[in-house]
């Protein structure tokens, strides 16, 4: 019995060290990395138990594990790229300001792919302006169709897709389509499952399974992608369904915004696919024979970002580009939950006399996000960042823009969700004409929209605040 005891206080003891050494090994912050390390020793085993619980980041853990499942690329970018003789363009040869060199400089180093000259954009307010462009591109398609979706609803909408999809497949056009798992889920009927009837080859990202048990909440692939013949592109943050026609679909409409893209940007979304595709196929994908040629003055660059990077590489891009403003930062996004970094650079730019204004729904499709949300937006609005709300119906649109010169557009929300755990396609383009259009549309918004005060926000009654509050203590999985 004395052996026993001395045998179990030593394994506590031991497994208390262990895991509180890897507590200050691999926790990210000063503070995270001190609370489990005193957990783990001052309640011996039961401190190690909750560590192997809560304190492990297994989102990180398993994207990296199914990162190293994909087979290596048969497909280095850079080299197709000179044999299309694309013109790509290093950050000191910007016709820009300087700062916006600054800003190329950082994606250059954390995207792995080129700027790109020679493109055009066109903006597509709402389903009822990309859905018929999206349909006609597909119906014209002679080579290649593909396509990623987070939600494809088999709602009409969603019907017309599946319809033109299977004509192009009648055709003898290679097409592919990628839908999350879990997304799919949103429509009763699943649309992989009348593409495949329909003879479209479909893959479906991380699925849930029953066995061997496999749930993978925290890993979905949140990008909208397609592509067509190689030549067009299409990107931004709509789904596919009704709920995007925003002008005949009045009981539960979304107001967003999505983009045709032409020209080189378009090797980019297709290389994204490609990765995709092989993800869950394991397949591999040579690019698409006919190579896009240059259609417009648009500088433009990929961003993919995922729980299996190295590094946050849309986080570090945009806290990077907040540093450059010099007059500007317009925000219009659905879902606002910005990291301490991010609070931080958005309030410098406002102290640094920078016009730093936010553009957020008043009424949210996810109470939750919203709820934690109002816990953030005091201390914004304190040192002089604007916020406002606007009106319903539900805008879903996601713009980040700077100075009349720089814009994101893409899949990427502000909030833990898509910065840290989907996997998500931005576009950073460098032109003023794409971004000061953008800017007249963010600045019609606000026109609409309702500022918040500090006032209105201390207000709120206690029960509201403390309701909020405990819902942002769960901000990172929201």
């Amino acid at each position: 019995m004395y052996i026993l005891n001395w045998a179990s206080i030593s394994f506590s003891i031991l497994l208390s060290i262990t895991t509180a050494g890897h507590a200050l090994l691999h926790q990210r912050t000063p503070s995270s990395a001190l609370g489990w390390v005193a957990v783990c020793l001052v309640f011996p085993f039961m401190g190690p138990c909750l560590y192997f619980l809560f304190g492990i980041n297994r989102v990180e853990t398993r994207a990296k594990k199914l990162e190293d499942l994909r087979p290596a690329s048969l497909i280095d970018l850079q080299d197709y790229e000179k044999a299309a003789n694309i013109v790509s363009v290093t950050p000191s040869a910007l016709r820009f300001p300087v700062r916006f060199s600054e800003i190329a400089k950082i994606s250059d180093k954390v995207t792995g792919f080129p700027l790109l000259a020679g493109n055009r954009v066109k903006i597509l307010h709402n389903g009822e302006a990309a859905y018929p462009d999206m349909i006609n591109a597909i119906g014209s398609a002679q080579k290649t169709i593909y396509l990623t979706t987070y939600i494809f609803d088999t709602t009409p909408t969603g019907k017309r897709f599946i319809k033109a999809l299977a004509a192009a497949v009648q055709r003898g056009v290679d097409v592919r389509v990628v839908i999350d798992g879990i997304g799919e889920l949103y429509s009763m009927t699943r649309a992989g499952t009348k593409l495949k009837k329909a003879g479209v080859r479909v893959a479906r990202f991380l699925p849930p399974k029953l066995i061997p048990p496999s749930v993978h909440i925290n890993l979905r692939n949140h990008r909208k992608i397609l592509i067509v013949d190689g030549h067009t592109g299409y990107t931004g943050g709509m789904n596919i369904g009704d709920r995007h026609l925003a002008a005949t679909n009045k009981k539960s409409r979304i107001v967003d915004i999505h983009f045709r893209l032409t020209g080189p940007i378009v090797m980019q979304l297709e290389q994204t696919f490609i990765e995709d595709w092989r993800f869950c196929t394991g397949e591999q994908t040579e690019p698409t024979p006919s190579l896009p040629v240059q259609s417009g003055d648009v500088l433009c660059r990929a961003i993919t970002d995922g729980p299996n990077e190295d590094i946050n590489k849309l986080s570090t891009i945009l806290i990077g580009a907040i540093s450059s403003a010099r007059e500007r930062i317009l925000i219009m996004t659905p879902y606002f939950l910005p990291s301490a970094e991010m609070i931080s650079a958005l309030k410098t730019a406002a102290l640094r006399g920078i016009d730093v204004r936010v553009v957020l729904p008043l009424k949210n499709n996810l109470l939750f996000v919203q709820w934690a949300s109002n816990n953030t937006l005091s201390e914004l609005i304190y040192w002089g960042v604007k916020i406002y709300y606007q009106p319903p119906p539900f805008v879903h649109s996601k713009l980040f823009l700077l100075d009349d010169h720089y814009a994101q557009i893409g899949s990427a929300n502000l909030d833990p969700r898509s910065l840290r755990l989907n996997f998500e396609f931005n576009v950073e383009l460098y032109d003023r004409e794409v971004t000061k259009t953008l800017s007249i549309h963010v600045e019609d918004t606000i026109s609409k929209s309702t500022k918040i005060t500090l006032a209105a926000i201390e207000s709120r009654p206690l029960i509201i605040k403390v309701r909020d509050a405990l819902i942002w203590l769960f901000s990172p999985y929201l």
